[in-house]
C-alpha cells in the first residue's frame, strides 16, 4: 500500500495492525517516522518512479519472508502452502497432519509413528522411509522437514528459491 505521510497517518496504524505492507511518502520538510515492522518502508517525494517500484518490490518479497502461514491440509489429502500444493498418499498425509499440528515445532518420531500408523507401529526403517518421500513431496511447495537429532522431527517452511540466488551472489 501506498500511503502519504503525514496525512495518512491513521490508515497507517491500521495497516500496521493487519501487518499489510506499506511504503510511505514521505511529504519534503517532514521526518519520517520509525517504521513498526519489517514491512514498512519510506522514501521522500518526489521520488523517481523506478525507486517506488524497486521499494513496493522489496517490500511484497519481506514480506512473503516473514510472513509465516501454516499450510493446509485437507480430506482428501491435498495439502497447499503459499501459491503450490501436493496430493499425499494416506500414510504420508497422517504423518503430515502430526506435523502441522505443531508446525515449527519438534514431533518425536513416536508421535509420528502412531499417527502414520494408527493400527500398530510400524519399524524404525518405514517411519525413516516415509519421512523421507515426504521431504520429496514437500519440496516444490518450499516445505522442509528438518530432523532435530534425538528427539524427532520438525516441519517449517523452506527457503525460497530467491533467497537461495541472494545468499549465493553475497
Amino acid at each position: 500500500m501506498l500511503l502519504r505521510w503525514p496525512l495518512e497517518r491513521e490508515r497507517r496504524d491500521v495497516l500496521a495492525r493487519l501487518r499489510a505492507a506499506r511504503l510511505l511518502l514521505v511529504e519534503d520538510g517532514v521526518a519520517p517516522p520509525e517504521p513498526e515492522d519489517c514491512v514498512e518502508d519510506w522514501i521522500r517525494v518526489p521520488a523517481p518512479e523506478a525507486d517506488v517500484k524497486l521499494r513496493l518490490r522489496a517490500l511484497a518479497r519481506r514480506g512473503q519472508e516473514h510472513t509465516t502461514t501454516v499450510p493446509e491440509l485437507d480430506r482428501d489429502g491435498v495439502l497447499r502452502f503459499a501459491s503450490g500444493w501436493v496430493s499425499l498418499p494416506p500414510v504420508e498425509s497422517r504423518l503430515t497432519t502430526a506435523l502441522l499440528d505443531r508446525f515449527g515445532a519438534v514431533v518425536s518420531r513416536e508421535a509420528l509413528a502412531r499417527a502414520g500408523w494408527p493400527d500398530g507401529s510400524p519399524g524404525r526403517n518405514a517411519l525413516d522411509v516415509h519421512v523421507l518421500r515426504l521431504r520429496r513431496r514437500l519440496a516444490p511447495v518450499s516445505l522442509v522437514i528438518r530432523t532435530v537429532r534425538s528427539r524427532g522431527y520438525l516441519l517449517e517452511p523452506g527457503v525460497s528459491d530467491w533467497q537461495q540466488d541472494r545468499a549465493r551472489h553475497a
